[in-house]
């Protein structure tokens, strides 16, 4: 039985930003959706009666995209976003199409190209780092 690369997020269920995986070449390259809905806990109060998904969990969902990128079992931080654009509104009933594509690495830093999209328009984009915490790292996660 193949397992759901979705269930490899160190995330949570409610801080999960992906609901499933269209493709993956691991290492290289994943497609991964996330529907936005109503139901959504953050949308609830951002903005009362105007419901925006909030950028800063558009770029979350977009890092937990590439971190299906890395090894199995492995765990990162966000260390750094750069050239974000946030280039359409997304709201309840889109369904962000996030593309991520890995852009090489040094040591325990890896980067990615990675692009949220809703029908095709591009919604938000940025590089994006991720830093593998290594185990025996301390007490912090």
């Amino acid at each position: 039985m193949v397992r759901d690369p979705t269930s490899f997020l160190p995330q949570g269920l409610s801080f999960r930003f992906v609901d499933r995986v269209l493709e993956l070449v691991p290492g290289e390259r994943v497609v991964a959706l996330k529907n936005v809905t109503a139901n959504d806990p953050h949308l609830q109060d951002h903005f009362p009666g105007h419901p925006l998904m909030p950028g800063v969990l558009l770029v979350e969902s977009m890092a937990q995209t590439a971190g299906l990128l890395l090894p199995e079992g492995s765990s990162a931080f966000l260390a750094q976003i750069k050239e974000a654009r946030f280039r359409a509104p997304v709201i309840p009933g889109d369904q962000l199409r996030i593309e991520a594509v890995r852009r090489g690495g040094l040591s325990d830093l890896h980067r990615f190209e990675v692009a949220a999209l809703v029908n095709g328009t591009p919604a938000a984009e940025a590089e994006i780092v991720l830093a593998v915490v290594r185990a025996n790292a301390g007490d912090r996660p």
